[in-house]
C-alpha cells in the first residue's frame, strides 16, 4: 500500500510540474550605469508570473532617482519591464530593494554593472530583500551568489534530478556511480561553457524533449534489467551518461543565460556554478545511496520494490515532459 502511494505521489508530482523542469524561476533585476557624471542608469526586471514576483514585488531605488514610464511585455511565463532612472547621486554605497518580496516564496537575482567595470551579483530573498550596491569590485561575492544558484538549480531542475536518481539506481558500488556522475559532469560542462561562450548555439525545444527522453531511455533499463544480463547503460554507464550529459549541458546554458552572467566575470561566475551543481549532485547521490543502503539492511526484497517502482513513477514523470515538448499546446 505504501509502495503505490509513494508511486501516485510521484507521478501526481510530475503532472503538476511544468513542461520545463529545469527553469530556475528566481527573479531577475538588472542595474546599469549608462552615465557615472549624470547618474544614470538602464534597469531590467524579470519577474516571472509563476512565484507571484510579477504581481506582488516592485524594484525600489532611493528617493532621489526619478525614473522613466517603463515599457513592458509579457510572455507565459514571466514579465519583462525596462525603464531608465536618473539619481541624484551615484547608487554605489546605497541601498535598492525589492518591494513586497517578503509575500513570496521566491528569490530575485540582482546584478549591477557600473561603467568602470565593477560587476556585483546578490541574492534577494524574502527574509533579505534588499542589497547595498558596492562600490568596488567584489569577485568572492559573485562566486558566493553563482555556487548557491548552481546548487539550486540541480535541486529544484527536476529532470536533472531524476537521470542522476535513474544513474544510482541502474548501478552498484559506490565509486562506479561516482564515475559515471563525474562523467555526466564533465559532459554538462563542457556544453554549458560553450553555449554560454557562444562557440555552439541550439534550440531549446528539442534540447528540452532529448533531455526528457533521456530521463525515460534510463527508467527503461532499469525495468526492463534481469539477473545476469547487463544492459546497455550497465555496460557502459559513462559513455551514456557522457552522451547524455551534453544534452542535459544545453538545458543549463539556457536555464543560466535566463538569469545572465556578470560581465568581467564570466569565468568565476561558471566555474561556482558548476561546482554549485556538482555539489547539488553529490548530495543527491549520497542520499539516494543512503536510503537504497538503508532498506537492503532491512531487508534486499525492498530496496528491490524501491528500484522498481522508482523507476516506473520516474518513467512515467519523463514520459508525460516528453509528450508535453513535443506535442504542441
Amino acid at each position: 500500500m505504501i509502495v503505490r502511494f509513494l508511486l501516485l505521489l510521484l507521478i501526481a508530482a510530475g503532472f503538476t510540474s511544468v513542461a520545463r523542469a529545469d527553469d530556475l524561476q528566481p527573479g531577475y533585476l538588472e542595474i546599469r550605469e549608462h552615465d557615472a557624471a549624470t547618474h544614470q542608469y538602464k534597469i531590467t526586471w524579470k519577474a516571472p508570473i509563476r512565484p507571484g514576483l510579477a504581481a506582488r514585488v516592485v524594484p525600489i531605488f532611493p528617493s532621489d532617482c526619478t525614473a522613466t514610464e517603463p515599457v513592458r511585455s509579457v510572455d507565459a511565463t514571466a514579465l519583462l519591464a525596462r525603464w531608465d532612472i536618473d539619481c541624484g547621486a551615484a547608487l554605489a554605497g546605497r541601498s535598492v530593494r525589492l518591494s513586497g518580496m517578503e509575500n513570496t516564496p521566491a528569490d530575485a537575482l540582482l546584478r549591477y554593472q557600473s561603467t568602470n567595470g565593477i560587476t556585483q551579483a546578490a541574492r534577494l530573498t524574502p527574509a533579505n530583500p534588499a542589497a547595498v550596491i558596492m562600490q568596488k569590485a567584489d569577485r568572492w561575492q559573485v562566486a558566493r551568489t553563482y555556487f548557491v544558484t548552481g546548487v539550486e538549480h540541480i535541486l529544484m531542475g527536476y529532470d536533472h534530478l531524476l537521470f542522476v536518481l535513474c544513474l544510482v539506481l541502474l548501478l552498484n558500488g559506490a565509486w562506479r556511480v561516482a564515475a559515471t556522475v563525474t562523467a555526466f559532469t564533465i559532459a554538462h560542462s563542457l556544453t554549458l561553457v560553450a553555449t554560454t561562450l557562444e562557440l555552439i548555439s541550439v534550440p531549446g525545444p528539442p534540447v528540452e524533449a532529448s533531455i526528457a527522453l533521456s530521463i525515460v531511455f534510463l527508467a527503461v533499463e532499469i525495468v526492463k534489467r534481469k539477473p545476469g544480463e547487463l544492459r546497455l547503460s550497465e555496460r557502459f554507464p559513462w559513455v551514456v551518461a557522457f552522451l547524455f550529459g551534453l544534452l542535459h549541458g544545453f538545458g543549463f546554458a539556457g536555464a543560466l543565460a535566463e538569469i545572465g552572467l556578470p560581465q568581467g566575470e564570466v569565468p568565476m561566475a561558471l566555474l561556482t556554478f558548476n561546482l554549485g551543481v556538482e555539489a547539488g549532485q553529490l548530495v543527491i547521490v549520497a542520499v539516494a545511496m543512503l536510503v537504497l543502503w538503508a532498506l537492503r539492511r532491512v531487508h534486499a526484497l525492498y530496496a528491490a520494490r524501491a528500484q522498481m517502482v522508482s523507476a516506473y513513477a520516474i518513467g512515467s514523470i519523463a514520459f508525460m515532459w516528453l509528450l508535453q515538448r513535443v506535442l504542441p499546446a
